[in-house]
């Protein structure tokens, strides 16, 4: 039996351990893991950059990968606890963002600025208990390659942003967006896509 496997049969030991990881008010690893823990298991590609003033909450139970010259500007929030979050080469989170995974960005995709991209909803299907107590609804979200994401949107979890399309600012995305298309809207609506044939992006 391993050493992980002995501490996840022991509730008490297990709870200890998550303890000593992060407060259990407060969903933040301590400064022990950022400092000497994540650099370890968390992988940082080359030129990549996360600006100083960022809070990434990043748990060694989960991923995070940043690819080759991917930045994280200013102010955004990165959380990685219920899922890995895995950006690409050349990836832009613009300021103020947020991204609690699962979520996985492509090659040469971005976020605007304070763009929210969840991969959980917070469960409810209990109506006699506070939402807070119950289990998330994981579903992981996708922005693939050279997608982009506009300004104060937010993409709901479990969503699939096909390559190389567009979200107009504001938007509220709440189902799959087709590659090659632009949406705009609360919710999300494809207006244009883009012809391969013609060269030309077409309304819909």
């Amino acid at each position: 039996m391993g050493i992980v496997t002995k501490i996840k049969a022991n509730p008490k030991l297990k709870s200890f351990v998550l303890w000593t990881i992060a407060p259990r008010r407060n969903p933040r690893p301590r400064l022990w893991v950022r400092w000497f823990l994540n650099p370890l298991k968390h992988k940082k590609g080359k030129g990549s950059k996360i600006r100083r003033r960022s809070r990434i909450d990043v748990f060694p139970w989960n991923r995070f990968e940043i690819g080759a010259l991917t930045t994280i500007e200013d102010f955004c929030v990165v959380n990685n606890g219920s899922g890995a979050i895995l950006l690409g080469d050349r990836v832009r989170v613009g300021i103020g963002s947020v991204i609690i995974g699962p979520v996985t960005m492509g090659n040469g995709s971005g976020l605007g600025q304070h763009v929210f991209v969840a991969g959980f909803n917070h469960g409810f299907s209990d109506g006699t208990k506070n939402s807070s107590l119950q289990a998330l609804d994981i579903r992981p979200t996708v922005i693939e390659d050279e997608a982009h994401i506009g300004a104060n949107s937010v993409v709901v979890a479990g969503i699939t942003i096909g390559r190389r399309s567009q979200v107009g600012a504001g938007s509220v995305v709440t189902r799959d967006v087709p590659p090659f298309s632009v949406v705009v809207g609360n919710p999300a609506k494809v207006i244009k896509q883009y012809n391969h044939e013609t060269g030309n992006w077409e309304k819909v």
